[in-house]
């Protein structure tokens, strides 16, 4: 990832103010702002159809399910970023009053593309780690049928376990629910 402005360092502080006003969501990391990449048509028809079936599967159960509009932060090491989805279960807790930060997501879920996957799976699922309250972390594919879903054990370390079969249900273990990947991947088309 490029920054926006190569060497210029920002506070956290300085992009907060400049990413609520801004036009287009940015991330940040170690000073750097970088722009959001576009998304394709599977990647949408996978983050809607993954929100609503949370949306439905979470209501009166005191998790709240959020789009790519809610940004998260990782404190320890100021990453500043927007999951394609993320659940916080219980109270929310906010970086500040304006409500648009969030701190203590239980369950973040990316959808990868051709110019996110290698960082979503590498360095960003890294910089999640940090976070006290996640337990949970996955990552579905828009380029094909393939779902890995990463989950925090009580030792620390995190458990992968894959899935490349579209008529496999599978279990978020953070939330007690179940997710038939056929209703994830509902009228997506590779090609």
């Amino acid at each position: 990832m490029t920054p926006i402005i190569q060497n210029k360092k920002y506070t956290e502080q300085e992009y907060l103010e400049l990413e609520r006003k801004a036009e287009y969501k940015s991330e940040f990391f170690g000073g750097e702002i970088f722009a959001m990449a576009g998304t394709t048509n599977p990647h949408n028809i996978i983050t809607v159809n993954f929100l609503i079936l949370l949306g439905t599967k979470l209501r009166g159960k005191g998790c709240r399910p959020y789009g790519s509009d809610m940004r998260v932060h990782t404190p320890i090491n100021s990453l500043y970023a927007y999951p394609d989805i993320s659940v916080v279960c219980g109270e929310k807790k906010f970086l500040d009053n304006v409500f648009d930060t969030l701190l203590n997501p239980v369950f973040i879920c990316e959808v990868l593309s051709k110019s996110t996957a290698d960082y979503d799976t590498g360095g960003k699922f890294m910089r999640y780690r940090s976070i006290e309250s996640l337990k949970e972390y996955w990552v579905i594919s828009s380029l094909e049928c393939r779902l890995q879903k990463f989950v925090k054990q009580t030792n620390g370390s995190w458990l992968l376990t894959e899935t490349t079969n579209v008529n496999d249900t599978v279990l978020i273990e953070s939330l007690g629910e179940e997710v038939p990947l056929s209703e994830v991947y509902f009228e997506v088309d590779f090609s």
